[in-house]
Order: C-alpha cells, then structure tokens, then sequence
C-alpha cells in the first residue's frame, strides 16, 4: 500500500471512533460555527480539522493561523475591546495556557476523559489538555564523521566544539521551555549553557534554521524539535535524531476552550476527539508522538513511555521565561 494511501487509511479509521463525551453531547451531534486560534501549521492543521469533521460533519471549523506571539497578541486585544473571536485555543506550549488560566479566561471540563495520560500533560484543574509530545533532542548530521551523540553532555564535548547550533528562546516557544526546564536541573543548570558557549555553541532564530545548518553540513549537532529532523530524514537528508537517554524536554501543544465561546458543545467536542484513540491515533498519522502510549508511534520512533521526558511545571516556566531568554541571550546574543 502506496505511503499516501495508508495515511488516508489511517486517517479515516481515526476519525470514526470519537467516544460519548462525558458531560457534554454524544458524539457526532455538535453543530455550529467554531472558531479556532492555533499555532499549529496550516497545512497540519487543515488535515485534523478534516478529520474532525468526518466525526463531527455539521461543525463548521474557522481558523486563524499564526505563531503562539502572534496569536496571543491578537487574542489580548480582542480581550481589552472586550471580544474576544475563538472558542478554542491549540497552541504551542502549556506555559501560555497556565498564564490564561492565572487570568481567568479557561473553562473547566472536569469529566474530561483524561485516564491514561500523564498527569503533567494536562492541568490539574482540566482548563487545558496536551494533545501530543513533540520532544527537543538532538539531530546530527550523519555525514560530517563525527560520533552520534547520546546525551546533552555530548554537546559540550570536544567532537562538538564550535559544531554546535540550538534556537533562541527569543524566537521559539520550544527553546523556551527547552532552557527553562535544563537550566532548572540540578546536574545542568545554567554552568552547562555555559560550557556550550565556552565549546563554540551558537544560537539561531528557530528550529528551521537549525535543521538547516546541520543538514548543509555547517554545524554537525543541533538542539531542535524531534518531528522536523525526523521529516528531514525522510526526505533523504543526511541528518539522524537521538532522544537523549538523560531526558528530552517537550511541548505537547495544548487545546482549551476559553470561557467566552460561543459554542461550548462544538468547542468539547474538539477537545474530546483530540483526546480519544481516534484523535491520538490521526496525531500518529500525522507523524507527531501520541500522549496515549497505545495509539503507537510514528515509523522509526520509539515507544511514548520509553522516551524520559524533564518536566517543570508551566507555572514555574511561566515565572522564570522572561529572566530565562534574558540570561540566555546575555550568553549568546539576541
């Protein structure tokens, strides 16, 4: 079966087994307009909102697309005229959810069908859910006759000196919580962003630019997003992504439904196929890393719960951010 087609196969099949939303409409009743801010790729996001509607055809899905910055700047001042356009929130990180919880903006699904997922993927109070893990981890280019790499110490070995790129928490929501969350360890702390840039390491913009400094051969390690160094290799790059056995740090691009929409049960109805099997099953079809260890892993990853994954709450993260890109663009530069 022809790569395409075994994705559309996928997709369907994900698609038709949206379960009862507890508390909320059985499946395949919601109707209505629903809008939806997200940060998620267009091209991604046009795909679930397909898939969506094959459980839910008589949803009418809007979206406004842009990066996480963009679209909180967009939703702030929609909520200073006092109104404010989306049901729905997908965006990238769980720090910025934590802040609109803080604000009061968040509803609540406290029946939310959260059994079996990690209990830090979504918050405690159930304003927000992750919908899937993409892992910062380490890609190198298998070209460049350097040794693999197999933790983040590895980067600031002497194989790496001065072949080293990562993306600025200036510019990505990633890199962000990739910084935070390292340089809150114990064992790393900001000595070991220290020792990169004492080793030669430097900062670009974002993940992109970082793919394609190690794919062209002029860095051979980067700090980047797992999905995009693994679509790389697809396409024939000479590029290998490791998890790193001391722990990846994460995103899992989280969905809420703010207290002001329009049309809750469209908007449950969202969250609760990104939730179920099926939902998790098209994350897999997507070629993203399910929450739900049993919808299985994309072709080369390893298993969800064989993957260690560094947590600091978004609470902590969403304190220390601005302190953070400071500390590290002294470092590095902006």
């Amino acid at each position: 079966m022809s790569k395409p087609v075994m994705i559309a196969a996928a997709l369907l099949a994900a698609a038709t087994c949206l379960p009862l939303v507890a508390g909320h409409a059985a499946a395949g009743t919601a109707s209505g307009d629903l809008v939806v801010y997200t940060s998620t790729p267009a091209k991604a996001m046009a795909d679930l909102v397909a898939a969506f509607n094959t459980a839910e055809p008589d949803v009418a899905v809007s979206v406004f697309r842009s990066g996480t910055t963009e679209v909180m700047a967009k939703l702030a001042a929609e909520f200073a005229a006092g109104a404010p356009e989306p049901d729905v929130l997908l965006i990238a990180d769980s720090v910025t959810m934590a802040g609109l919880k803080a604000d009061g903006r968040l509803a609540a699904w406290p029946d939310a069908p959260v059994d079996g997922l990690a209990p830090d993927s979504h918050d405690p109070d159930n304003t927000w859910f992750g919908t899937k893990i993409i892992a910062t981890g380490i890609v190198w280019n298998t070209a460049a006759g350097v040794p693999a790499p197999g933790g983040w110490q590895d980067l600031a070995g002497p194989a790496a000196t001065g072949r080293v790129v990562m993306p600025s928490p200036l510019y990505s929501g990633a890199a962000t919580i990739h910084v935070g969350t390292l340089s809150a360890d114990e064992a790393l702390g900001w000595s070991y962003f220290e020792a990169l840039k004492a080793n030669g390491a430097s900062a670009v913009q974002g993940n992109g630019a970082v793919l394609d400094a190690v794919a062209t051969g002029r860095a051979a390690y980067g700090v980047i997003v797992d999905f995009m160094a693994f679509n790389a290799a697809a396409k024939g790059s000479p590029v290998a992504f490791v998890y790193p056995a001391d722990g990846v740090t994460a995103v899992t691009e989280p969905v809420a439904v703010l207290k002001t929409a329009r049309n809750p049960e469209a908007a449950w109805a969202f969250v609760g196929w990104l939730l179920s099997d099926a939902g998790q099953r098209f994350t897999v079809a997507q070629g993203y890393m399910p929450l739900r260890a049993d919808a299985g892993s994309p072709p080369g990853r390893p298993a969800v719960d064989a993957i260690t994954i560094r947590t600091v709450s978004p609470e902590q993260l969403a304190r220390t951010s601005d302190k953070t890109r400071r500390r590290f663009a002294a470092l590095f530069g902006g």
